[in-house]
Order: structure tokens, then sequence, then C-alpha cells
């Protein structure tokens, strides 16, 4: 069942994105010749035109870039990661040559080394002029092209941010040099490894070092995440990798989940006010935006505060919600709660009171706001 899902949300979003993707030929100096890209811009791109947007680099964009923008516009539409920008660069044609490594220390050669510098110096300055892109960098590759992402890695100031290594079939040496490369890094950097029991024996044997290597990684920067599919082939895991990819990378901008909801609030030491800060802050740094915290959020948060008997952390969580939702019964209904288990049920009262000029939201209404002035009037005779 999960393996038609995944095929169903890949053959239903590339029908969306045929009509949006724009097509170009990129005169490049380095390649001397021009290259075919694709390029897909978010759905509002023209209206939002004081926003910035991730970049994707998509190699092999021949057959993976529809994959790969279906499956973005999907998970941007539905909020579970920021909109972006994915362009596909076409390697029908030139997929070995753009690959070449050298035969003594396995690095990009000739060639090679020109499609690497294509990429850094022409293609990424073309589109950070041509479109509003943000400072988060995606590359995706498949096969020979997952292995050639890696490079990038080895620069002083890597180009991208995170990285999806489907299927790589990994150069001589590259399980130990990215295990060491990933060990080193100080800022935040994203890492997604995919193969399956079907894979060619000889990439399969390579990932399989690989992730015991990056698994064993001690490095707060680095965010890892790896997937063994059972069934599809080296062609096919492309369509199952993708959208577990982007829900590896874009975790933190997701709704807080039961899983994140058990596993890191519950458990994370101080107040859960801080945790949801700290949450959206490392958003507005990763991605170059300023999101507004979730209601949802919101809600597991006091529900984080209510389960570990912290009401103290009520009114921070107030003001919190008074900052991002001013119109509305949100930041009062905390602080009236906050006055309300702190003994100052006076406080609580006029805040509880103060409710009926503002507008109602998350089944916070007016007349529940009434209801518990009415009750504390009730219990302490004002």
């Amino acid at each position: 069942m999960k393996n038609l899902l995944y095929f169903t949300l890949f053959f239903l979003s590339t029908q969306f994105v045929n009509a949006q993707t724009q097509y170009e030929e990129f005169p490049s100096v380095k390649l001397e010749q021009k290259r075919q890209i694709k390029i897909q811009l978010p759905r509002n791109y023209e209206k939002n035109t004081e926003k910035t947007y991730p970049l994707f680099i998509v190699l092999d964009g021949d057959y993976m870039f529809e994959a790969v923008a279906g499956n973005v516009d999907y998970y941007s539409y539905w909020e579970d990661m920021p909109e972006a920008i994915v362009v596909g660069i076409n390697q029908a044609d030139t997929r070995m040559d753009d690959s070449l490594y050298s035969d003594q220390n396995f690095l990009p050669v000739e060639s090679g080394a020109d499609f690497f510098e294509f990429i850094g110096m022409e293609l990424i300055p073309y589109l950070n002029e041509a479109h509003r892109t943000a400072d988060f960098r995606v590359i995706v590759g498949h096969g020979e092209t997952a292995n050639f992402l890696n490079y990038y890695l080895f620069k002083d100031n890597p180009l991208f941010h995170s990285y999806i290594a489907i299927s790589p079939d990994l150069a001589p040496e590259m399980e130990t040099r990215i295990t060491e490369r990933l060990l080193q890094f100080e800022t935040q950097k994203f890492y997604y490894l995919a193969t399956s029991d079907n894979d060619l024996r000889n990439v399969k044997k390579g990932v399989d070092v690989l992730n015991t290597n990056l698994a064993s990684i001690d490095n707060p920067k680095l965010q890892y995440g790896f997937d063994n599919f059972e069934g599809p082939s080296h062609y096919s895991v492309v369509a199952h990798a993708i959208p577990k990819a982007l829900e590896s990378i874009f975790y933190v901008f997701q709704p807080i989940s039961k899983k994140e909801y058990k596993e890191k609030i519950l458990t994370y030491e101080g107040s859960p006010v801080d945790y949801l800060t700290e949450k959206y802050s490392m958003i507005n740094d990763l991605f170059g935006l300023k999101k507004k915290i979730l209601i949802n959020d919101f809600k597991a948060i006091q529900a984080a505060i209510d389960k570990k008997a912290t009401p103290e952390y009520l009114q921070d969580l107030g003001k919190l919600a008074r900052d991002h939702y001013p119109e509305t019964l949100l930041g009062n209904y905390y602080i009236a709660r906050y006055f309300e288990e702190m003994g100052e049920p006076k406080k609580a009262y006029k805040t509880y009171k103060s409710a009926y000029i503002l507008d109602e939201i998350a089944g916070i209404t007016k007349d529940l706001m009434l209801e518990k002035a009415d009750e504390l009037k009730a219990d302490f005779g004002f």
C-alpha cells in the first residue's frame, strides 16, 4: 500500500508540473556548449515579489527533474517544506562525461571538472541573478551523479547545504572521504542516502558501507537520513526515495508531530516555549524565511506545559501568541490561564473579560473566555 502511495504521488504530481516548467538552453563557457535546463518556480512566485526560495539542483534532469519538482510542489502545498525553485540539468547524452573522475585520485577530471565548475561558477550565479533564491541549496543525484554531488562537500565553503544521494555508484575511497568530511562541519548540513534490497550489487555494497560509517558520526551539525527500501530496482528507487528525503531534510519545518512531541518536547530540559522559539529560529536561519508559528504548534506546547505541570511557562506562551496572532484570543487565553494557575484570580478574571474585542481562533471562543471569567467571579466573589 505504501509503495502504491509513493507511485500515485509521483505520477499525479508530474502531470501538474509539466504545465509550469520553463525550458532554457544555457550557454556554458566551461562546457563549450549549450546545456538544456528545466526550471520550476513556486506557484505564487510572481505574486510574492519580496519572498526568496531555497534552490534545488537536480542532476540527471532528463528523468529526475519531474520526480523532484512534483514532490517539492506537493510537500510545499501542505506546508511540510518551504516553497522552492527546482532546476534540472539534462544529462542524457553527457552523463558519463559529466561524472568523469581521475583513476589516480578519484576526483573530477577533464570533462568532469568542467561540469563541476559549470554548476558552481556559471549556473548557480545565473540562477541567483535571474531568480529570487535563498541561501539554502539542495543537490540531488542518482547512480553516477549521486557519487558526483559529493565532490561539493570537499570545498572549504560548500555550495550546498543538503545532499540527496540515491543509489550512488561510489568512486573508490568515497565511503571514507565523505565520512571524514561530514565529521568536520561546524555549520548545519543535511545528508540523505538511499538504496534498496534489489539495487545493483556493486552499488548496494558501497552504500551499505557508507551508511555504516555515517550512522556512527557524532556531529550535532549533521542531520543524516537513510532508507533501504524493499522491492524497487536501481531505477524505480528514485520514486520512493525523493519524498522520504524531503521529509528528512525539512523535518524542522514541518508541524510538530506526535513523534516530535513525545521524543523531543516532553524530554526537553527547560521551557517548552524555548523549544518552540528555537525551532522557528532554526527555520529562519536555515531557509532564509520568517515562518509564522502554526496554531498546531502552539497547541502542542500548551499540551506539553499541561503534561509536565509547569504552568509558569503559560505567560511566555501567551506573549508569543500575541506576537504572532495579535488580533485573536490565543495570547489572552494562555495569559489568563497563567494568572489563574499562579493564584492571581483577579488578573485572570480581567484577562478573560477582555476577550470580547478579539477574534476567535482554534476553538477558543468568546463564550469560553466569558464562561471562565464568570466561574472565577462565582468562586471568588468579585
